[in-house]
């Protein structure tokens, strides 16, 4: 999740920041950046919302791969 990795540094969010307002945990939203662990369809509009952007804005390219 190459491009929400840029998104947070952009901004200069921290794991911890993104995953307060997603209410998880940061080790758990580390592995969400890092492709450790999968994406609900339900926490990619979250995060999505964070940023301002669509989920396909985000996370399309990715998926495609």
């Amino acid at each position: 999740m190459h491009k929400l990795k840029q998104l947070r540094q952009k901004n200069k969010y921290s794991y911890q920041y993104v995953a307060d307002i997603l209410n998880i945990s940061k080790t758990y939203y580390w592995q969400i950046e890092n492709n450790k662990r999968r994406l609900t369809y339900e926490l990619a509009i979250r995060i999505s919302d964070i940023f301002n952007l669509k989920p396909d804005d985000i996370f399309y390219n990715d998926f495609k791969k």
